[in-house]
């Protein structure tokens, strides 16, 4: 004998579905760029939160019917909120004073929320949350890599050197002659390959000023003795 489903689970089904979708298509743009939160972290993190709205919604009726009780769904959805973080968090790192994974974790705080309002039956304000992320990851980046660089923003290069030739001092004459000042100087081990290498050093050293970084690395890159040159660009748009 089959038990009869009770017509409003498909609209349930339906809100799940429409969570899985457009949390998928915010997962979408983190898998083409091959970010550690990609398409299925996006969507479980989507759906996950559906899930959580449809129950609060839904899943006590009958103990609101048999006691009389009052709940709040309000509250689970603010635990989403509040777990979500962890994730985020987790996705979150720093490497050399560098930030990343930053934009990764807004957008599965973002989805979190897409799945929220989709769970809870809001579809168009689901879509247009998603339509928005789309505006703001492709259009504002966009928009970013045109404005002008910060002149007093600090920019790390990381030198890696044959001792005993006077690259550094050529190094740093090749930064302050192309419209950069140099500043905090740091003497660190021999990294990679070239770790316990008595003659190589590596040297870290801040660069602020208009000019080019990009330059700037290939100019001290064509300097004789020099083995690694890395810039951290202070002003570049952190994914």
């Amino acid at each position: 004998m089959q038990a009869d489903v009770d017509p409003g689970s498909w609209i349930q089904v339906a809100d799940l579905v429409v969570a899985l979708a457009l949390s998928a298509l915010i997962g979408l743009e983190r898998e083409v760029r091959a970010k550690a939160a990609g398409l299925r972290t996006h969507a479980l993190v989507g759906l996950g939160a559906a899930l959580f709205m449809v129950v609060s919604k839904y899943g006590f009726a009958d103990v609101v019917g048999e006691t009389g009780t009052n709940l709040d769904p309000s509250r689970i959805a603010a635990q989403i909120v509040s777990g979500i973080g962890f994730i985020g968090g987790g996705l979150i790192f720093v490497r050399r004073d560098a930030v990343r994974g930053l934009t990764t974790a807004a957008s599965v705080w973002v989805t979190a929320a897409v799945g929220m309002a989709a769970g809870a039956g809001m579809w168009v304000i689901a879509a247009a949350t998603t339509v928005g992320y789309g505006l703001v990851v492709y259009g504002l980046t966009a928009v970013s890599r045109r404005l002008p660089r910060s002149s007093t923003a600090p920019s790390a290069v990381d030198l890696v050197y044959v001792a005993g030739r006077g690259v550094l001092s050529r190094a740093l004459e090749t930064a302050t002659g192309g419209d950069f000042a140099v500043d905090r100087v740091k003497v660190q081990p021999a990294r990679g390959q070239w770790r316990g290498e008595d003659d190589v050093r590596h040297v870290r050293f801040e660069v602020a000023g208009t000019g080019a970084l990009a330059d700037l690395a290939v100019e001290i890159e064509g300097i004789d003795g020099v083995l690694e040159v890395r810039v951290q660009d202070a002003n570049a748009v952190a994914e």
